[in-house]
């Protein structure tokens, strides 16, 4: 069996993000992958702690992620990506980087800048 390209993995984890399938999604993380704050600190670490953030994202009924480009360079995949979030101000999008690094066909870290939160329906609106 061929392993699957790290645009691949990247691809199948934002196909899972976007179904909201916490297993699918967690499937293409190592089990002691861990994400962080680009330049910053750790946000989680293992398949436990990685769960617990994503399933609260999950919970929001609009999200969706929209890939604006992804660049690939060896086993580091970089998406600029447009997230649709329900924040308590109301529904809106926020633009992020993302970098991960695969291996093993699996993503070992992941970093994320965050950009500014935009609130395109307030919440009095909703």
């Amino acid at each position: 069996m061929q392993s699957l390209s790290p645009a691949d993995v990247i691809q199948r984890q934002l196909d899972a993000y976007n179904a909201k399938d916490v297993d699918a999604w967690l499937a293409t993380y190592a089990a002691d992958a861990q994400q962080f704050a680009l330049h910053g600190g750790l946000l989680a670490a293992g398949h436990a702690a990685i769960r617990s953030r994503v399933l609260i994202r999950f919970a929001e009924p609009d999200l969706h992620a929209e890939l604006l480009q992804r660049t690939v360079m060896g086993p580091v995949v970089v998406d600029y990506e447009r997230i649709t979030r329900n924040f308590p101000e109301g529904k809106g999008t926020v633009e992020m980087l993302c970098v991960y690094e695969v291996a093993d066909g699996l993503i070992q870290k992941a970093s994320f800048a965050f950009g500014e939160q935009v609130v395109t329906v307030p919440a009095l609106a909703l």
